[in-house]
């Protein structure tokens, strides 16, 4: 079968180079999966939710009723358990002033302040997916836990990477320590929040095409 015949195109509502390569590197070829600009969306969709629920289906629905496509979001939050969750909702925003960009250096080095003396580092990185696809909408949820370095480790993947290990990975698990900073895109996709909650994207995808 000529595998552009059952390929359907699907817009990721996002712009994240890093997250659209992880993404279609977990979708394969079963999909074309457009990003926002690719479908000529320019404008900054709304997160207005206390809740990366809230926000993944706010961002889907936006997309699907203004451009039309089907449409799956994601929002994703850093939660850390001595500072009771944060950033959480505000992972991408946690050092923002005053409107300006989002900033991961700035981000990880407040996060890293705020844990300063801290012995409990565990936290939890979390993904909601929200699915618009053929007029239904559904909710998928990837997590994986671990803690946070005292220190940046490693150079690959973005956002608290460098600063989170994730379980099994831990200083006190291994001799070998690895953030996701310091793994290959397939080791982190394997074990990874987003990674997880794309598996049942997908999951879900594979039936119903």
């Amino acid at each position: 079968m000529n595998i552009e015949k059952v390929k359907n195109i699907l817009v990721f509502a996002t712009n994240n180079a890093h997250k659209l390569q992880e993404v279609r590197q977990i979708l394969g070829e079963r999909f074309e999966v457009r990003s926002l600009k690719e479908i000529d969306c320019h404008e900054e969709l709304p997160e207005t939710h206390d809740t990366l629920e809230g926000n993944a289906l706010e961002k889907a629905q936006y997309v699907n009723q203004h451009y039309g496509f089907d449409c799956f979001a994601d929002d994703t939050g850093l939660e850390v358990e001595a500072l009771n969750g944060e950033p959480g909702v505000y992972s991408a925003r946690y050092a923002t002033v005053d409107g300006a960009d989002h900033d991961s250096e700035a981000n990880m080095q407040k996060l890293l302040r705020n844990l300063q003396g801290v012995d409990n580092r565990k936290a939890q990185f979390r993904t909601a997916i929200a699915l618009i696809y053929k007029g239904e909408t559904l909710l998928f949820e990837g997590k994986v836990e671990g803690c946070i370095a005292t220190e940046k480790h490693g150079a690959e993947g973005f956002g608290y990477d460098p600063i989170f290990y994730p379980e099994g990975y831990s200083p006190a698990e291994t001799d070998k320590p690895l953030t996701f900073a310091e793994m290959s895109a397939e080791e982190k996709n394997s074990m990874s929040h987003r990674g997880r909650a794309v598996e049942k994207l997908v999951e879900f995808l594979t039936l119903n095409v």
